[in-house]
């Protein structure tokens, strides 16, 4: 249970270099976020896990070597976490920079192709924003984190009359 196959070094370096792989991966894929994951993309991330766990601990089931590999993850996450907050330049590079997908009412067809956005999806963003079509719409943005903001175009009192 506590005795290691591998030092614990070798954990750390698998550790980082799997943390370092997923998170390209993960930021190449796109950015959906979790709640918009489709079914298909949530088996991927859970068969994913299971296939990088092999190459995080070498065939140790130690509970060393799980804390170990664990830690390294977490100490990861928190130095990324913070050297991303610290310089903006790679928060840009690893979370990417929002995106106009409509403005003044024009959908911006290739970058919702670029960014693997359907019309459903962009459908789906609006009416969750209050609205039905994109003429609606100032400005309609894909944030870093995969969520569709959307700020609707000021009516004129003629158009509030007519409602």
């Amino acid at each position: 249970m506590f005795a290691m196959a591998v030092p614990w070094w070798e954990f750390v370096i698998r550790g980082v270099a799997v943390y370092l792989f997923l998170l390209v991966f993960l930021r190449i894929t796109g950015r959906r976020q979790t709640g918009q994951y489709a079914p298909f993309d949530l088996v991927l991330l859970l068969i994913l896990s299971n296939a990088v766990q092999n190459s995080m601990n070498a065939g140790d089931n130690s509970l060393i070597g799980g804390l170990v590999s664990a830690s390294t993850l977490i100490a990861c996450h928190a130095l990324l976490s913070h050297l991303s907050y610290r310089y903006p330049s790679l928060r840009h590079i690893i979370d990417g920079k929002p995106k106009v997908l409509i403005h003044s009412g024009a959908v911006q067809q290739e970058l919702l192709k670029q960014e693997q956005i359907t019309a459903d999806d962009l459908a789906a963003a609006l009416r969750a924003n209050g609205c039905l079509n994109a003429h609606e719409v100032e400005r309609a943005t894909i944030e870093t984190n995969g969520q569709i903001t959307v700020v609707l175009r000021k009516r004129s009192a003629s158009e509030i009359g007519e409602a």
